[in-house]
C-alpha cells in the first residue's frame, strides 16, 4: 500500500482506507474490498459516500462504532440494571441487546420468562420470541409463536415480521406457503428486503429467470421510494445488483 512511505496526509489516508476495509469486513460487504485495496484513496472516498454516508445520515453509524469497538458495555450496563430491579421491562432491555449480540439462547430465556401473569398473552413479546427464534434457526418454533400472534389478532405489528416469517417458512421447507407470503408483502408494502429474500428462494429453486426479475425490481424501484426508504434498504439493493451481476 503506497501510503505507507508518505507523510502525515498519506497516513490519515491510510487510516480511512482500513476503517473502510473493517468496516467491509464487519458489515458483509465483501464485494468492496479489492476496490478498496486496489484504488486506496478513490476507492475510500466511494465507499465513504455510497455506504458509510448513508448510515452516519440514518443514524445507525455511531451504533455500529460503539458496537464494535464496545460489544459488552451496553449488556454490563442493563445486567446490572436487571439486578437492581427484575422487571419486564429491564428482562426485555436486556434481552434486546443479548439479540444483537446475537447471543439467542439467552435472549429467549429472559423473554420467554416475561410470559407470566398479566404478560402472558402479550403478542409482543410472543413476536419477539418469535424473531429470536427465527435468528437461532429454530424455524418451527418461529412459526409456531408467529401463528400464535396470527391466531389472536390477525396481523403483526411490523412488516418486519411478516418477512421474518415468510423466511421461517421457507427456512421450515414450506416452499409454497412461503411463496405465498412473500407476494402478498410485496404486494400491500412494496417491500424491496422481500423482493430481495424472495429473489434468493427463486434463486435456490433453480427458477433464474424469476428471480432475476425480482432483483431487477429492485434496482428499477428503489427511485420511487423516498431517499431515507433508500437508505434504510441500502444493503437490499447493494445485494440485488451482486445477483443481477452474477446470475446468467
Amino acid at each position: 500500500m503506497f501510503w505507507l512511505a508518505g507523510g502525515p496526509y498519506y497516513i490519515i489516508l491510510g487510516i480511512l482506507q482500513l476503517l473502510c476495509i473493517l468496516h467491509a469486513l464487519k458489515t458483509g460487504r465483501r464485494d468492496w474490498i479489492l476496490l478498496l485495496i486496489f484504488l486506496p484513496v478513490i476507492g475510500a472516498v466511494i465507499y465513504f459516500l455510497r455506504e458509510l454516508l448513508p448510515e452516519i445520515q440514518s443514524g445507525d453509524f455511531m451504533a455500529r462504532v460503539q458496537g464494535t469497538l464496545f460489544p459488552n458495555s451496553g449488556i454490563k450496563e442493563l445486567e446490572r440494571n436487571l439486578r437492581i430491579s427484575d422487571t419486564e421491562a429491564n428482562r426485555l432491555n436486556l434481552a434486546h441487546e443479548y439479540e444483537k449480540q446475537k447471543r439467542y439462547d439467552k435472549a429467549l430465556e429472559l423473554t420467554k420468562s416475561c410470559l407470566a401473569g398479566i404478560y402472558a398473552t402479550d403478542t409482543g413479546i410472543m413476536q419477539d420470541i418469535a424473531r429470536m427464534s427465527f435468528y437461532d434457526n429454530q424455524f418451527d418454533e418461529s412459526i409456531a409463536w408467529y401463528n400464535k400472534v396470527l391466531a389472536a389478532k390477525k396481523q403483526f405489528d411490523k412488516p418486519e415480521d411478516e418477512i421474518i416469517y415468510a423466511r421461517a417458512l421457507e427456512g421450515s421447507g414450506s416452499l409454497p406457503k412461503a411463496e405465498e407470503e412473500y407476494t402478498r408483502i410485496i404486494r400491500v408494502h412494496h417491500s424491496l428486503e422481500a423482493r430481495y429474500h424472495y429473489g434468493m428462494m427463486l434463486k435456490k429453486q433453480n427458477r433464474i429467470q424469476e428471480a432475476k426479475s425480482q432483483f431487477q425490481a429492485v434496482k428499477d424501484e428503489k427511485d420511487l421510494h423516498p431517499k431515507y426508504v433508500i437508505r434504510l434498504n441500502a444493503g437490499w439493493i447493494r445485494l440485488s445488483r451482486i445477483e443481477l451481476a452474477t446470475l446468467k
